[in-house]
């Protein structure tokens, strides 16, 4: 607090207490006059504190305007420098040392700053950011399941195993405790491996401005890690849940057994359903007994809609998501609607490297002669299921 406030607050003080002791001493006259004086110190304070407040809001103010400053400033360098590079790879112009040497500082900590074993540049992390915040947008799946950042190549996790849960045994004063059932784990290992693709970008892209050059890119590389790992999911769901593990869904009923017998009571607290248009519109036009649809809208996300008016249903393109058929494309004689349901944060997680990396060359294929440059992403991950037991597929057969 400003020095002249806490002074008249002191003052403020004091007087409240010569005011009360005037009081008991049935002093009236002169507790009254204390209390005008009272009043008017508390007045006087009132005043002063807002205008002190104003004076260093205002100075505040100005000290975050300048840091915001210094960020904007840092983040810019930090840009220009990257693309700097970029460039310098596709024209093999010699590297300017200061662009070097602030891109060395955005990729300080970073297990591939120093350059990757396959070449390219490590993309800084406030970029891989932006991407990862594009990637989980539009029909990503992503956030449905656990992403578990790591900074090796390849380890593992122990994982509890879901088992019968044995109580403790009475015991006897001064007895001797007996020994009771460990937890049981299986081992997941995981191996990161590299995913990437070629983007062919014409030279006037790259004499564009910096932010233009890594908006370009930002959107493209979160196009294609979103669809890898959309197709990664989406087969590890088939691999673990899929098969002769699919259970026919012939009534609601089914559906009500898997989320209360099937799966086990913690995982169905935290469960939904995922499925794809073919199957949300058939399950929003089932209705019950009473007329009522059965699909009920998420009274805190009105875009979601709950199943039995509990679990909230995921709803991906059949792009994604493809529904199975009986007989032929050309001549299907039935549909199978995929719906997976469990908690899949415990089912399934993704090991992610978190590391995006760009190499350009104009060399490979037909690029020159096009006046193309090829720019390879590269990122790592791995993926693998973690809990058999916490999602259960089934689907819906629905005829021609």
């Amino acid at each position: 607090m400003n020095p002249e406030l806490l002074k008249m607050l002191n003052a403020i003080n004091a007087k409240k207490v010569e005011a009360k002791q005037l009081v008991l001493e049935n002093k009236m006259e002169e507790a009254k006059t204390a209390k005008a004086e009272l009043e008017a110190l508390q007045n006087k304070f009132d005043i002063a504190k807002d205008l002190f407040d104003e004076q260093e809001g205002a100075q505040q103010q100005k000290v975050a305007n300048q840091v915001q400053k210094v960020k904007v400033d840092d983040s810019k360098k930090g840009l220009n420098a990257f693309v700097n590079l970029l460039k310098s790879a596709v024209t093999r112009n010699p590297v300017n040392e200061d662009d070097l040497k602030v891109y060395n500082m955005m990729t300080e900590g970073d297990p591939d700053a120093q350059g990757l074993s396959d070449g390219g540049l490590t993309v800084p992390k406030d970029i891989r950011t932006q991407v990862k915040e594009l990637r989980r947008a539009k029909d990503a799946l992503e956030p449905l399941v656990n992403v578990e950042p790591v900074t090796t190549l390849s380890g593992s996790r122990n994982i509890e195993v879901n088992a019968d849960q044995v109580p403790f045994d009475n015991v006897e004063e001064a007895a001797q405790f007996p020994d009771v059932d460990t937890p049981k784990f299986k081992n997941i290992a995981y191996k990161v491996l590299k995913k990437g693709g070629i983007l062919k970008v014409t030279r006037e892209l790259l004499q564009d401005s910096a932010e233009n050059i890594l908006g370009y890119l930002r959107k493209w590389i979160a196009q294609k890690a979103r669809v890898t790992r959309n197709f990664l999911i989406l087969a590890e769901l088939d691999k673990s849940f899929g098969g002769s593990k699919v259970k026919e869904l012939e009534t609601f009923d089914d559906f009500k057994d898997i989320f209360n017998v099937d799966l086990d009571p913690a995982i169905a607290l935290s469960s939904g359903v995922l499925t794809n248009q073919d199957g949300f519109n058939w399950l929003d036009k089932q209705k019950d007994s009473d007329g009522k649809y059965i699909l009920q809208p998420n009274p805190v996300n009105a875009t979601q809609k709950l199943l039995f008016g509990r679990y909230p249903v995921t709803v991906v393109s059949n792009k994604v998501l493809k529904s199975g058929i009986e007989g032929t494309a050309e001549a299907p004689t039935a549909h199978k609607y995929p719906f997976y349901m469990g908690d899949f944060k415990e089912a399934i997680t993704i090991f992610d490297r978190e590391t995006l990396s760009i190499e350009f060359s104009t060399e490979a294929g037909d690029l020159w002669g096009k006046d193309l440059t090829g720019a390879k992403v590269r990122e790592r991950l791995d993926i693998k299921t973690v809990d058999e037991e916490a999602v259960i597929k089934g689907e819906v057969t629905v005829t021609v």
